[in-house]
């Protein structure tokens, strides 16, 4: 069991530094960066994949039809895009911690909406706090300048993509899909969606060796193997522990972004951040009793997303 909270931990770790990757690396278009992420991190996902069947420790199985994957596919797609772009227009502590604090809440009203699940009285606070959090966010500004308003925008619209995902993916999981035959088969189809891009912005960085290394760091580290750990640990750990270690991923990009970029958020935007933290920890310090879902378990479908 340590070494599944150990994975599970070193994962959330390793999402939590895409958005600081981005910003120290080669200044790339937002969405060729995105899109380039997704194609490698799907290219090696579907390797790992097809290396386990063939050895004989799970058969591909999506547990969906093609709709369920491509619905899960377009969502990856769409909260990619945007939270790179968040990222890119109004920091990474503050992108970050939008883009993953409002992705519960999202979350809880899809799933209510589209698979019957009932919110309870602890989705609701947890959304609460969320939600003024991210309007301390966007009103407290920072020490050099004030909050991106449309940035904020951005790492909302990243949230909602990533809690369609997850309702998807969770379902297709349920009807008994391998967690790596998922994982495969949802990316490569986030990658085929935002291929295109690459012909319609800006993407001669990423062939320079700074863009390369970005890139491969990117598809390699905090998607493939990043995803693989999480799926690994997930197998063994509680949904409600698998929670709480994830919330080492806003935590160490906030980390991030004031040590190694040396972002200033303002005393407000400070407190927005918390209380955004604070929602998050609501939904995953739940008891252990409670019944396991899309709502209480936020990441816990991050194998799925």
């Amino acid at each position: 069991m340590a070494g599944a909270r150990t994975q599970i931990l070193i994962a959330a770790v390793l999402f939590g530094t895409t958005g600081t990757a981005q910003a120290v690396g080669p200044g790339l278009d937002p969405l060729a960066v995105g899109a380039s992420r997704i194609a490698v991190g799907g290219a090696l996902l579907a390797l790992v994949a097809l290396v386990a069947a063939a050895t004989g420790r799970l058969r591909l199985r999506t547990g969906g039809g093609p709709r369920a994957v491509l619905l899960a596919g377009a969502c990856v797609a769409a909260y990619q895009a945007t939270f790179f772009a968040a990222v890119a227009d109004t920091g990474v502590a503050v992108g970050t911690v939008v883009a993953i604090g409002s992705g519960p809440a999202f979350a809880g009203l899809f799933a209510s909406t589209f698979t019957g699940e009932r919110l309870t009285r602890r989705w609701a606070a947890a959304t609460g706090l969320a939600c003024a959090g991210v309007v301390l966010l966007v009103l407290g500004g920072g020490a050099g300048g004030s909050v991106s308003a449309p940035g904020v925008g951005l790492a909302l619209v990243s949230g909602a993509g990533y809690a369609g995902y997850a309702v998807a993916s969770k379902r297709m999981l349920d009807a008994g899909g391998a967690p790596e035959a998922v994982m495969a088969a949802v990316f490569g189809v986030g990658a085929l969606l935002m291929l295109p891009l690459l012909a319609i912005v800006p993407a001669a960085g990423l062939a320079t060796p700074g863009g390369l290394t970005l890139v491969l760091y990117l598809g390699a580290i905090p998607t493939a193997l990043a995803y693989v750990l999480f799926a690994r640990g997930l197998e063994r750990t509680g949904a409600s522990e698998t929670a709480t270690l994830t919330l080492a991923e806003p935590l160490t990009a906030a980390a991030l972004g004031v040590i190694a970029l040396g972002e200033r958020p303002g005393l407000a935007a400070a407190a927005g951040g918390a209380l955004v933290v604070g929602g998050l920890a609501v939904l995953a310090l739940r008891p252990r009793t409670a019944a396991t879902g899309v709502v209480a378990t936020p990441r816990c479908a991050k194998l799925t997303a």
